[in-house]
């Protein structure tokens, strides 16, 4: 069985994510996403919150595409958690070339940790490239539209965390 693990924080997950997400089906049997706990990063919804969405969001493609979808959260490093689940390949979503830079660094330090887990990159569909959760809860707190880059009940979750009326502007 071929096990892939697609990390992140997804605060909030994103039809960015899921594009990544639908894309990754191919390339295993198995996709645990691993949600990083990051205390760092002050994640806007909890733990629970994240995974349940996560869970929500990949249950029908799960279905339609007879892979396993799983959310996972974790806390040590990526390549422990690799392990942890059966991991044999990490799978990145790049949006640009700056995310490149970072994630050439990161597949150098895990290769050196354990190089029988391979690192694979798949690039954002172009018209989900600019989407980032960080840009994507910053429009919504200052009230702009955000239905084009999340999923419709993200969309409701996020103006819920945010204490803005259903349904957006």
């Amino acid at each position: 069985m071929r096990i892939g693990l697609y990390p992140g924080t997804f605060d909030p997950i994103t039809l960015g994510h899921v594009d990544i997400i639908r894309r990754a089906t191919s390339l295993v049997d198995r996709l645990v996403i691993g949600v990083a706990i990051n205390r760092d990063k002050g994640p806007l919804f909890s733990l629970e919150e994240r995974v349940a969405m996560i869970e929500d969001e990949c249950a029908e493609l799960s279905a339609a595409t007879g892979t396993e979808i799983v959310a996972h959260p974790f806390e040590n490093l990526l390549i422990h958690c690799a392990r942890d689940v059966g991991a044999s390949l990490i799978v990145r979503g790049l949006r640009a070339v700056a995310d490149f830079e970072y994630e050439y660094q990161m597949v150098g330090m895990n290769r050196s940790l354990d190089s029988s887990v391979e690192t694979v990159f798949l690039m954002a569909d172009a018209k989900h490239q600019a989407i980032a959760s960080k840009l994507v809860k910053e429009i919504a707190r200052l009230d702009g539209d955000v239905r084009k880059f999340v999923p419709p009940r993200v969309n409701g979750k996020l103006l819920a965390k945010l204490g803005k009326p259903a349904g957006g502007p």
